[in-house]
């Protein structure tokens, strides 16, 4: 029986690899050695694509598929084990696809290191990222995040180099139809299998793992965060918002969306970690297809859309280990979208809006950047928007900054950069 499974499987990794690829730009630490590679990251993102490219150049391997119902449950691994070595003639690399389906995966993972195996794993769920890693592999492994297609990933699916004016109007498709590598190099419907992608994480990676008894709560919530991104908010509001469910109830199912990889949030900035506990959080959804297919009205525009893939590449950016990213709310209750922090020094001052024709709204958003900079001692202002490209000088009682002035999809190009 599993011997059947496995050489199921085979086939459609054989199917698999003979799609088309588009390189993604993430990079595996060499050499890896011993170490247990882990690539991580949001159902349908190409986890499983990357790693079986990964693993093929490094010559012969085994693959099993966890999610798969007929290995539910699964009680003898050693059984399977020896099944793989039937299929795959012993091979000393294994792909462990969607591992975190197997009950007391760190075990068997453990066990097969020690007896030799070079492991690559994937996985759906972001609690893989630390805590059970940390505890579970203890420290023999390197993770690795892949989420949706960059906007750099997302022109590639092209194959044509393109002109700075058709990038530009690219980036308008993109901040459309997000980066799920499916729907685009396939040509799906992108709307249908973005919301059932939804459906199928909230109910896989949350409602099954989780054992959550009345799921609408949780449905009602990611409906929320989808029509809201990159709104303030706070646990009691979410909380009367769900028909009076508890606080703690909130926190545990923002916490489970944040696991399966549909949202991230981010705090408000101060240098004492009590106060950003305590202040009203953003989220963000991780790619902006999920938003615009999600079946309630979006009403917040580009800006909004904007604002949402700027943060998914810095959260991509702080998931790599290169900073941690809050936002900032001043006194008069200014706000600046992005505070990059590096130990303990802000770093830079991000701030997006995608139109700024208008002079208040360039007076708004500049001279939040400029009291933001005073106030945190940053002087890297960088405010992202729809088409200009320019530096000003900017002072406002007293305090003057050099604001870089950047398209968003300029910006992407250049890797998400903080300097010039």
């Amino acid at each position: 029986m599993l011997r059947d499974i496995v050489l199921v499987q085979k086939r459609e990794l054989e199917q698999r690899l003979s799609e088309r690829y588009v390189q993604r730009d993430v990079a595996i630490p060499e050499p890896l050695g011993d170490m247990i590679l882990v690539v991580l990251g949001p159902r349908r993102a190409g986890k499983s694509f990357f790693a079986m490219q990964h693993v093929r150049s490094l010559g012969g391997f085994g693959y099993v598929n966890f999610d798969d119902e007929r290995l539910a449950g699964l009680d003898d691994a050693d059984a399977l084990l020896a099944a793989v070595d039937s299929v795959y003639d012993s091979p000393r690399h294994l792909l462990l696809d969607e591992i975190q389906n197997l009950p007391q995966w760190e075990l068997v993972v453990n066990r097969m290191q020690r007896q030799g195996y070079r492991l690559t794993l994937t996985g759906s769920n972001a609690h893989l990222l630390s805590a059970e890693l940390a505890t579970h592999l203890t420290g023999r492994h390197i993770p690795v995040v892949l989420f949706p297609f960059s906007f750099p990933e997302y022109l590639a699916v092209r194959e044509r180099e393109l002109t700075q004016a058709e990038k530009a109007e690219a980036f308008r498709s993109f901040l459309e139809e997000g980066g799920y590598p499916e729907p685009l190099i396939k040509g799906l419907s992108r709307r249908e299998y973005l919301s059932t992608l939804v459906r199928s994480t909230l109910y896989k990676d949350v409602v099954v793992r989780r054992r959550i008894r009345s799921p609408q709560g949780l449905d009602d919530l990611s409906a929320y965060l989808m029509a809201n991104v990159g709104q303030r908010h706070s646990l009691t509001a979410l909380a009367s918002l769900l028909g009076g469910r508890s606080v703690h109830t909130v926190r545990q199912y923002l916490g489970h969306l944040e696991e399966a990889f549909l949202f991230h949030s981010l705090r408000r900035f101060s240098f004492k970690v009590r106060e950003q506990v305590r202040t009203p959080q953003k989220t963000y959804c991780i790619d902006n297809g999920l938003v615009t297919a999600s079946a309630f009205r979006f009403s917040a525009g580009l800006g909004s859309l904007m604002e949402n893939a700027v943060a998914t590449t810095l959260r991509r950016q702080e998931l790599q280990g290169h900073h941690r990213v809050f936002y900032w709310q001043g006194a008069a209750q200014e706000e600046v979208d992005f505070v990059i922090q590096r130990g303990r020094k802000v770093t830079a001052l991000i701030q997006v809006c995608a139109d700024l024709s208008s002079p208040r709204v360039r007076s708004r958003e500049t001279r939040a950047l400029v009291k933001a900079g005073a106030a945190l001692e940053c002087k890297n202002l960088l405010l992202l928007n729809d088409t200009e490209d320019s530096r000003v000088d900017v002072s406002w009682y007293g305090s003057t900054g050099h604001i870089r002035i950047l398209p968003v999809w300029k910006w992407m190009c250049q890797g998400g950069s903080m300097t010039d």
